[in-house]
């Protein structure tokens, strides 16, 4: 079955990526064409980039690397939360993508964003990045605002409104882990 990463991009303490990502979560898990688990970063702590070689290379020296590296090449394709700190995504989740390559390849990916401006300039630098990772990024992007979708900007309460476009960029994101399967010798 396909195997879909649900990234919580920020380690903020007090984040409200944390309600966001539980919020996709219990979403995504009332599908039957994947599977969807959490990964959260803060149960991969990995220091500002420390390998020697460069990502492409895939020769991982440090424990954490390979650890992230098994975790993240297990996944068929992500999903991921981010927030927008100064019109890109969190440094955690900027450093978490840095450290590998290979096992970002041939994968599509969602995201789900939030704001200000609904996180839309978080996910703009992401679809960049995804870009040069060879990952297939989808259309369909949740983008929650800290004026509609929070109360007292903390306190997550999401319009109902996002729901579809949620399960569209979900419907989206197994379509496209599924299609691109062969390119991953799956």
């Amino acid at each position: 079955m396909t195997r879909i990463g649900i990234i919580l991009g920020s380690t903020r303490p007090g984040r409200n990526g944390e309600a966001v990502a539980h919020w996709v979560l219990e979403h995504a898990k009332q599908r039957t064409d994947a599977q969807f688990e959490l990964i959260d970063l803060l149960d991969h702590p990995l220091p500002h980039l420390d390998e020697t070689n460069l990502p492409s290379f895939g020769q991982y020296t440090q424990p954490h690397t390979k650890s992230w590296a098994k975790t993240i090449g297990s996944y068929d394709g992500f999903v991921m939360v981010t927030p927008e700190y100064n019109h890109s995504t969190s440094g955690a989740l900027k450093n978490a993508i840095d450290y590998l390559f290979a096992e970002w390849n041939n994968k599509a990916v969602g995201f789900v964003s939030y704001g200000s401006a609904g996180g839309a300039r978080a996910v703009e630098h992401l679809r960049l990045i995804a870009g040069e990772l060879m990952m297939a990024d989808v259309r369909a992007q949740v983008a929650l605002s800290f004026v509609n979708d929070f109360e007292n900007y903390s306190v997550f309460k999401p319009s109902p409104s996002h729901e579809p476009t949620l399960n569209t960029m979900l419907d989206q994101v197994v379509a496209w882990s599924s299609a691109l399967a062969h390119l991953r010798g799956n």
